[in-house]
């Protein structure tokens, strides 16, 4: 009987890393469903055009109060349209075209700056003053970012950042 208490008291104790175990990746898991934003998701293509009077979808707690990409591609944010004033450059592509590579296939880190001018490969940008909020809490010496054609705002790029999920728009400043 002794050692029959022995072994189960035994089994019991080296039972519990496993469990421990099995509960974090279940934490993990659970966890990553509410991932829907940022956390390493690259979206495949960038937005489609604006869809006028479309109604923007609501939004869950928790997500960012910044224009982001959800983790099934879908854009939120990017549904001012052509119009938009706050997007208007009185001199499209007045420092060339970005010519870097776009989409899912071309990340590249940030290597310094600031909102104002940052850069990364030897192209600089610039963040739209309307999205200068928006980036706040960028790392602009270490993030990455994904730079997309935005089809709606003549001269301005979208630069989505891996990280947080979110986007900005952006205007290229020419490469060394």
């Amino acid at each position: 009987m002794k050692t029959f208490a022995l072994e189960a008291s035994l089994l019991a104790i080296c039972s519990i890393p496993a469990l421990a175990q099995r509960g974090d990746q279940r934490g993990k898991q659970e966890e990553h469903g509410r991932q829907e934003v940022g956390h390493g998701y690259v979206p495949p293509r960038g937005p489609a055009k604006a869809q006028p009077n479309r109604q923007a979808p609501a939004e869950r707690p928790g997500h960012p109060e910044a224009p982001h990409v959800h983790t099934d591609g879908r854009w939120v944010g990017h549904d001012s349209g052509r119009d938009d004033p706050r997007f208007h450059l009185d001199h499209p592509w007045e420092h060339g075209r970005f010519t870097g590579g776009f989409g899912k296939g071309h990340i590249w880190r940030l290597a310094g700056g600031g909102p104002s001018r940052f850069w990364f490969n030897g192209f600089y940008f610039s963040v739209a003053p309307a999205d200068m909020a928006y980036c706040n809490d960028w790392l602009w010496d270490s993030d990455q970012v994904v730079i997309y054609e935005d089809p709606d705002h003549v001269g301005w790029y979208l630069a989505y950042n891996v990280r947080l999920g979110t986007y900005v728009h952006v205007e290229f400043l020419g490469n060394l």
